[in-house]
């Protein structure tokens, strides 16, 4: 319940709750958004990107912000949990020293290394992209599109609305409720601004395949249109 409160109190000043993970380049300041259901891969993909020298700013959800005068998206903060799968974790990075847990979910947040300093200055999103992780470890460097406005506009919507998404145990209060129809109709500008400021791209393959295709696309000053992956 504090989550939809949490989420109307955002929306207020234009800015978006999104189920994603972000990350930063300390280098440059680049960031990159990583969206998907549960189970697609966001932390799979994020770790191998951690790997690469980038560090996480949020790790489950993030918020995006398009208030600047620049109109250009930036990701303000998020949560600082940063939950994986045991299995597929340990699957994909068999060298990787998880915390001890009994829960099959566990919390990579407190991985040195991992996390950007809560201080760090971020710029605009550089990208921002659908991830599905392959189920086969030799799945090869997956594909690469960037999505339809239609459908990226569904993407958006669908991520922005998670924390209205959950079922409250033994409670009639149904959350979703808690958005109002002047509440959903600025929600459904921000996503529209949000769309047309930003291309978002579908990837798919490896986790390290998918890391690889976002670091080129973060390298790129003119974002790829849609190509495949060799």
């Amino acid at each position: 319940m504090l989550n939809a409160h949490l989420h109307l109190l955002h929306l207020a000043c234009g800015t978006l709750c999104l189920h994603a993970v972000a990350l930063r380049f300390p280098a440059d300041g680049r960031v990159v958004v990583l969206l998907g259901g549960h189970g697609a891969g966001k932390s799979l993909v994020a770790l191998a990107l951690v790997r690469r020298g980038w560090r996480v700013l949020a790790g489950d959800v993030a918020l995006v912000d398009l208030a600047a005068p620049d109109r250009e998206p930036r990701v303000l903060g998020g949560t600082t949990a940063f939950l994986a799968r045991r299995g597929p974790t340990l699957r994909w990075f068999p060298d990787l020293a998880l915390p001890p847990s009994d829960e099959e979910r566990v919390d990579l947040g407190q991985l040195p290394g991992l996390r950007e300093s809560p201080m760090a200055t971020t710029g605009p999103v550089t990208v921002a992209a659908v991830v599905d992780v392959d189920g086969d470890p030799v799945a090869g460097a997956g594909a690469v599109e960037v999505l339809d406005a239609h459908t990226a506009a569904t993407v958006w919507w669908r991520a922005s609305g998670h924390l209205l998404e959950r079922m409250l145990d033994d409670s009639p209060v149904v959350l979703r409720q808690f958005e109002d129809g002047q509440a959903s109709s600025h929600r459904q500008d921000r996503v529209r601004a949000l769309t047309g400021a930003l291309p978002l791209h579908a990837v798919w393959g490896a986790p390290d395949a998918i890391a690889d295709r976002v670091e080129v696309l973060a390298n790129s000053s003119t974002p790829a249109q849609s190509m495949e992956v060799r």
